[in-house]
């Protein structure tokens, strides 16, 4: 049910600061390292595979495992299932629709049910959905470069996150 013109303009009223909690240098510098840290083991395995794998989506993937590694859409089942599946629903709306501007917005909408659906919501899929169906991706899209840099992805944040005392990760597998 859509809210009358009086209750929406209600909804947009927010205390005018935030209340998040400043975080110290040293937390700020480990997350930054760890990012670095799983991005170039992407980038080696790159070089090993001769397959690209760095896709723009992992960077906010990054941000998610290394600077909120206790969220919820941070977890290893959002961040694997969010991009496999925004990956499948690219490949499949390219093999049935094309790569056009209209496939590209219907794609990351459909990926955002699945992964909703699934309980596998994790923000960064929207962008994989989108690259994959703005490069007209096949279905080998979905093992490499998506799974494999995931994989990349949460083997850092188990061990980075595990290494600060302050932190642990994951919350939950499932």
């Amino acid at each position: 049910m859509v809210p009358t013109l009086r209750e929406f303009l209600l909804r947009l009223r927010a205390p005018p600061r935030s209340t998040a909690q400043p975080v110290s240098f040293a937390q700020a510098l480990w997350s930054g390292a760890s990012a670095t840290l799983g991005l170039l083991g992407i980038h080696a395995l790159t070089v090993a595979s001769g397959q690209p794998l760095l896709i723009g989506s992992l960077g906010a993937s990054a941000v998610l495992l290394f600077a909120a590694p206790e969220a919820p859409l941070s977890q290893p089942r959002n961040l694997v299932g969010g991009h496999v599946i925004s990956a499948l629903v690219a490949a499949c709306t390219v093999a049935a629709l094309g790569s056009t501007p209209y496939t590209i917005a219907l794609a990351v909408g459909l990926a955002i049910l699945a992964m909703m659906l699934t309980r596998t919501l994790h923000p960064p899929g929207g962008a994989t959905a989108l690259i994959g169906v703005q490069g007209a991706c096949g279905f080998s899209f979905v093992l490499v470069p998506v799974l494999a840099s995931a994989l990349v992805l949460l083997v850092t944040a188990l061990v980075t996150n595990n290494l600060a005392r302050q932190r642990r990760y994951p919350t939950h597998w499932l």
